[in-house]
């Protein structure tokens, strides 16, 4: 083989692990995976294209009606049953339309349209509504991946530990009792560690009950913008959603006072007699309402009426929206002032103990154990914060994902 070849070969071989790990996946990437396999989104298109198609014919007049009939047919005596031998019996043939004037045409297509706006908006809140699950189930996987690495590092200083524990007993410098507390102590960091695991596992099902795969690694999120308090109310979906049906309701009862004045209905007809003159009829037919106050207007009022509901329940959905953007970004504002002192107070002072230590021990003027207790209160600091940051993490998403996004359909 020649030494190109050769080359080559090695060449491949470095580069053979490169090409088989994948790069973890991002928030964005899931995001999207999400929104285009969400089956909620897919109902809620199904939806917009129902009262889409709904609308387009909204506006249109009645369609006609086709009339046949036999005027003045005998029942009785020689020309009974006859079509032919009675000058009065006549076959008719017409045609008749009710008739709406533009402004029940008119008010009639606004409301499908608001109909239509309810369902865009309902699309828009299910993307929404899957992205924010998305977002919340990636940061609990990425999360879990991170605590699951210091819990393995707490398991492997407790094996050192047990170790350097066993070696002083050797060498008739440690005790029994110490290997023995060591090995339980041992015992519960592999304990930890499994539990760790087992939450990095259903939190990886989680995610991929959204993205449809589990990923070999997820990348850290980098901060959001998140929104002021009147554009965190202005787009959540709740309240998005109770302004459509208050302008649904409005059309509605719009449509409801537009019947106080009734349809007409048009119709003309042709006559053919046998041995006489074919005629023609034409006519109007008027519903006559004779109880307004008890019918048309009735229905006029239980349409106000639920104008006056949805009104009432999109200021309380203001309401609750306003609350829960303050108690997010009070929580929010919290965690971020336990972060700082957290990591000035303990973990820093954790990690300068640490150090310390290790000078210490290099300089025979720190004993092992001192060492050991300091690595696992740095440990252990360090997974307080990572749990202080998740949290944070988690109320920031509510923040940035809770509103309907501009743009970002399913």
């Amino acid at each position: 083989m020649s030494t190109l070849n050769l080359c080559a070969l090695a060449l491949a071989a470095a580069l053979l692990p490169l090409r088989a790990e994948s790069a973890p996946l991002s928030l964005d990437a899931a995001l999207d995976l999400a929104v285009q396999r969400s089956d909620a989104a897919r109902a809620a298109r199904a939806g917009l294209s129902s009262a889409t198609e709904a609308a387009r014919a909204a506006g249109q007049l009645p369609d006609p009606m086709l009339r046949a009939g036999v005027d003045n047919l005998p029942v009785t005596g020689a020309d009974r049953l006859s079509t032919t031998r009675d000058s009065m019996t006549m076959k008719r043939v017409g045609i008749a339309q009710e008739w709406l004037s533009a402004d029940k045409r008119a008010a009639r297509q606004a409301v499908a349209d608001a109909m239509v706006e309810r369902e865009a908006a309902a699309v828009r809140a299910a993307a929404a509504a899957t992205r924010l699950q998305t977002a919340l189930a990636y940061l609990d996987a990425y999360f879990a991946a991170e605590e699951l690495a210091l819990t393995t590092l707490m398991e492997h200083h407790a094996h050192e530990e047990l170790e350097a524990s066993r070696a002083r007993l050797a060498s008739s410098t440690g005790s029994g009792q110490d290997v023995l507390a060591l090995t339980g102590a041992r015992g519960l960091a592999e304990d930890e560690t499994a539990a760790v695991r087992q939450q990095q596992s259903a939190a990886d099902l989680s995610l991929r009950r959204w993205i449809g795969i589990t990923p070999d690694a997820v990348s850290a999120v980098s901060a959001w913008p998140l929104p002021t308090e009147a554009a965190f109310v202005a787009s959540h979906p709740s309240v998005v959603a109770l302004q459509r049906d208050l302008e649904l309701a409005k059309q509605s009862a719009a449509v409801a006072a537009s019947e106080r004045k009734p349809n007409w209905t048009w119709e003309l007809s042709y006559g053919q007699r046998s041995g006489y003159s074919d005629m023609v009829s034409f006519g109007v037919s008027i519903p006559l309402q004779l109880a307004r106050d008890q019918r048309q207007d009735r229905e006029t009022a239980s349409k106000l009426a639920l104008v006056d509901k949805a009104e009432a329940d999109l200021a309380e959905a203001m309401r609750a929206a306003g609350a829960e953007y303050q108690a997010l970004r009070s929580d929010a504002q919290r965690l971020q002032e336990r972060i700082g002192r957290y990591r000035a107070g303990v973990a820093t002072p954790a990690a300068q103990r640490t150090a310390a230590a290790i000078a210490g021990y290099g300089s025979n003027q720190t004993s092992l154990a001192t060492l050991f207790e300091a690595r696992h209160a740095q440990v252990e600091a360090q997974r307080k914060l990572l749990a202080l940051q998740r949290d944070l993490d988690r109320a920031q998403a509510q923040l940035a994902f809770r509103p309907l996004a501009s743009g970002v359909l399913p």
